[in-house]
């Protein structure tokens, strides 16, 4: 059915889902000449946009619904890109790749990370609590402030890392690397550290009251402000360690 231009029937912008604006936008723009009401589309899409993004606060590119389209595939990037804010929690994200990308308050809980890739994400307040994070590469990532209570880490890859004021309550991380991470301020109550290697670590008023530091590395780090009440520290390596 053909419509004059000025009865054409109208579908106001803020009504589509996002994928629906970011296509239209695009064919307005590609295609002004051959839509006399393109103007007006454009402008209308771009105030829904607009107004998106100052609700949310976050600017986040992809919705959960777009995360849960894309991990159906085999090979799942999502280098580089602003998720801040989704609710991920309970999605089998194994082995996804998010290096780069920007995670500020993410709700991470009870998800699948097995052997997913956050090499220099910005994961500031991001929420991790229960969350599987076996084997995961973590190294360079700004983790200040996150919840990674009851999380399991085991033998993931925490390099260089800044875990200030992160919360590792209960969390499982033997055989976890710690060499040079910044945990000054983190809570590490009860924490399961054995076979950790924390060469170089930063534990500045750390807490480690009653966790496992069992055979862990503990070479040459400043333990002076470190709270190890009831802490387990039976066949660690203390060497050089300064208490």
């Amino acid at each position: 059915m053909t419509y004059p231009v000025n009865h054409m029937p109208k579908c106001k912008p803020e009504y589509l889902p996002p994928s629906c604006i970011a296509i239209l936008s695009q064919l307005a723009n590609l295609y002004p000449v051959l839509c006399p009401v393109t103007q007006g589309l454009i402008e209308g899409i771009n105030a829904a946009l607009n107004t998106r993004k100052e609700d949310d606060g976050f600017n986040n590119e992809l919705t959960r619904t777009d995360i849960i389209k894309c991990i159906q595939s085999e090979r799942v990037r999502f280098r580089g890109v602003n998720l801040s804010g989704l609710d991920l929690s309970k999605l089998d994200l194994s082995f996804v790749d998010f290096s780069y990308a920007c995670l500020k308050g993410v709700f991470f809980s009870r998800a699948n990370l097995q052997c997913a890739k956050f090499r220099d994400v910005d994961a500031e307040g991001s929420i991790f609590h229960n969350a599987t994070l076996r084997e995961c590469e973590f190294t360079g990532a700004n983790l200040r402030g996150a919840l990674l209570a009851g999380a399991n880490l085991q033998s993931a890859n925490l390099q260089d890392a800044c875990l200030i004021d992160c919360s590792f309550c209960g969390a499982d991380l033997r055989s976890a690397h710690l060499q040079t991470a910044d945990l000054t301020n983190a809570n590490l109550e009860g924490a399961n550290l054995e076979g950790a290697n924390l060469k170089g670590a930063k534990l500045s008023n750390a807490n480690l009251k009653g966790a496992n530091l069992q055979r862990a590395y503990l070479r040459h780090v400043n333990l002076r402000d470190t709270h190890l009440e009831g802490a387990k520290l039976d066949g660690a390596n203390l060497l050089g360690a300064i208490r």
